[in-house]
């Protein structure tokens, strides 16, 4: 994912977030103003301002996700964002316990086929804090990083595979990945990854991966809230310029699977009700075509 669809794919979920509909001709005409400016470390910050409560919306998209996994290292996208979440250089202990403290709500973070994300919500207050911890994990993390980090978050990452896997249903995912991406397509295997490559994880792989997609020209930052572009942007310089800026990216190409006829496959689990999943290949968060389709679904 391009630093263009990736401000594309935060402005439309930052739209969802905080979009209020009134009446039906509100709903096709959603318009949420925003300001955007760029670091010179190539961080870009989108600033959203709404003064309707004292509070800041504070959102880290990185543009790696499991799409960017190389062979035998499926899972470790999901695997680093955990890592995230424990010390660094700086400071020890969990990263929500200063959140908890300043009364944030909504701490957590996500990772997909394309970005991987962390968020809270935070007292106007505290938007100093949240943004310190931001800069700090993103500049100081790997010192913290011990083989103890790595092994206790692989168990929590593999506790979660397990969990999954045995709810009803659980192997549907992979044979539709399966079925509907051909050999080699970089969303042919799953987010949170295969149980070998997991235990393979290795602290060489953590700074790799690091190093390479951890820098600030790979993220986009979103304050949306009790705050203008103004104090944003002396915020932001002042905790985020130093940051490096990371390694120059090279993202892949679209790869839509051709498709040339209807597949049917069937499978069977211990469950006594039917479920039932159409899926199609579509070109793209961002094209037409495929907001068309959710909206048929």
């Amino acid at each position: 994912m391009d630093r263009k669809r990736l401000i594309t794919a935060v402005l439309l979920l930052c739209m969802t977030m905080f979009a209020a509909v009134a009446d039906d001709d509100v709903a096709t005409q959603v318009n949420i103003p925003y300001e955007m400016f760029r670091l010179d470390n190539g961080l870009t910050v989108i600033v959203h301002t709404d003064r309707s409560t004292p509070t800041v919306f504070v959102g880290m998209w990185y543009g790696v996700g499991s799409k960017d996994e190389p062979e035998g290292k499926t899972g470790f996208a999901h695997l680093f964002e955990h890592l995230m979440f424990q010390g660094t250089e700086n400071r020890e202990g969990e990263y929500f316990s200063p959140f908890t403290d300043a009364g944030a709500t909504g701490m957590n973070g996500t990772t997909s086929e394309d970005r991987t994300n962390y968020f809270a919500t935070v007292p106007t207050g505290a938007l100093d804090m949240a943004l310190w911890m931001e800069s700090d994990r993103m500049s100081y993390l790997l010192g913290a990083v011990t083989q103890e980090a790595l092994d206790e978050q692989r168990g929590v990452v593999q506790n979660e595979k397990r969990q999954g896997e045995n709810r009803p249903y659980a192997k549907m995912s992979d044979r539709m990945r399966a079925g509907l991406y051909p050999v080699d397509h970089p969303y042919r295997h799953s987010i949170i990854g295969s149980m070998e490559d997991l235990d393979n994880a290795s602290l060489d792989d953590v700074h790799e991966w690091f190093n390479t997609y951890y820098g600030a020209s790979n993220v986009v930052l979103v304050l949306a809230g009790d705050v203008d572009v103004e104090t944003a942007r002396e915020k932001v310089t002042h905790y985020f310029s130093e940051a490096p800026s990371g390694v120059p990216l090279v993202h892949p190409k679209k790869w839509i699977p051709d498709l040339t006829e209807n597949r049917k496959e069937s499978m069977y689990d211990r469950v006594g009700q039917m479920r039932i999943a159409r899926v199609w290949a579509l070109p793209g968060l961002n094209n037409r075509d495929t907001t068309l389709m959710y909206l048929v679904n």
